[in-house]
């Protein structure tokens, strides 16, 4: 898998097909954006609600958008900011990681978080945290094997919705 920032042209636009097949990736999950619901139908999702939610993503201060792809074919998105809002935190944040749905099961989901924590870590930063959404057992137990802690409880910024925040240590010089 090789991981790229994923960028907007000078219109803010993706190219069609590969704007396609990253909706067809958002599209796969349907259980988490029922969930979420950052999309109002999660059996519809459209081209256009990708590329806005995507342009939104890129023009949060801060923020990285990294496609993974294997094949040449996009499998996996994730969304980091460097600073978390909240001044206090000192973490970079992972806001999203989604992989295929067609994919889950066959390792895809750890080697991009691999490949993000790798980046982090290459920048300076010693931990990262994250945001599961209460309800969401699959998303938890995949970040606890992945060595993520329990930390905190709380809503996130952009909805509001109940959230278990979790934390990894990115080096093992004791630092936190």
């Amino acid at each position: 898998m090789i991981l790229e920032s994923l960028r907007l042209s000078p219109d803010r636009d993706l190219p069609g097909p590969l704007l396609t097949g990253i909706t067809a990736l958002y599209a796969s999950n349907r259980e988490f954006h029922a969930l979420s619901g950052d999309f109002p139908d999660p059996d519809h999702i459209r081209p256009e609600q990708v590329a806005d939610e995507l342009a939104h993503e890129l023009a949060t201060p801060h923020a990285e958008v990294l496609l993974g792809r294997s094949e040449g074919r996009p499998v996996g998105i994730a969304v980091t900011l460097a600073r978390h809002p909240d001044p206090a935190d000192p973490d970079p944040w992972i806001g999203l990681l989604m992989v295929d749905a067609r994919l889950h099961g066959r390792g895809y989901g750890r080697r991009l978080a691999g490949l993000v924590e790798d980046r982090l870590r290459a920048a300076g930063h010693s931990a990262v945290s994250l945001a599961v959404l209460d309800g969401n057992p699959k998303a938890l137990a995949f970040w606890t094997a992945l060595g993520y802690t329990a930390v905190d409880h709380r809503a996130d910024h952009r909805h509001g919705r109940p959230c278990t925040v979790l934390r990894k240590r990115l080096t093992d010089d004791g630092t936190s």
